[in-house]
């Protein structure tokens, strides 16, 4: 691999790691000084994000930023980069003591600890991020929430 290269995967993990730093700080201008005009952040299977910086800042003021759990953890499991995105599994960890829009749209709070498993790939362009997804195991969040209906 040559240092050119290896360049870009730094420039593509500090690209991502910055944004993830301003939302985590809550400071929504430096994270949308991260992204392209044309970025994409998507939260499935919740099927909640937006498609545009304008919606991004929108989606991230009313839906993320006032709605995180008071006890969030992010704790990163492993990390793939290449010249283009980078690939992180972290283990997340909350208390559900608020409504959270972005992730569970509808669920009152429960009050319930959970513990899961989510995958964010994020693809970079030019050092500004043109996608961020974020896989989560949904089955085993509303599991540990108490939010799957009884089985039959």
């Amino acid at each position: 691999m040559t240092k050119a290269v290896q360049d870009m995967m730094v420039a593509v993990e500090r690209a991502r790691d910055a944004f993830a730093a301003a939302l985590h700080a809550g400071d929504l201008d430096a994270a949308l000084g991260m992204v392209t005009d044309d970025v994409a952040l998507s939260t499935l299977p919740a099927g909640t994000g937006a498609r545009g910086a304008d919606a991004l800042r929108r989606h991230l003021a009313d839906d993320v930023l006032p709605h995180r759990p008071a006890d969030l953890e992010i704790t990163r499991v492993s990390r793939t980069t290449d010249r283009w995105r980078v690939v992180d599994e972290q283990r997340v960890a909350f208390t559900h003591d608020r409504a959270m829009p972005w992730l569970l749209p509808g669920a009152a709070p429960t009050g319930r600890r959970a513990e899961v498993l989510a995958i964010t790939v994020v693809a970079v362009r030019r050092e500004k991020i043109t996608e961020y997804r974020t896989l989560w195991d949904h089955h085993g969040l509303l599991e540990q929430l108490g939010l799957l209906p009884a089985a039959a």
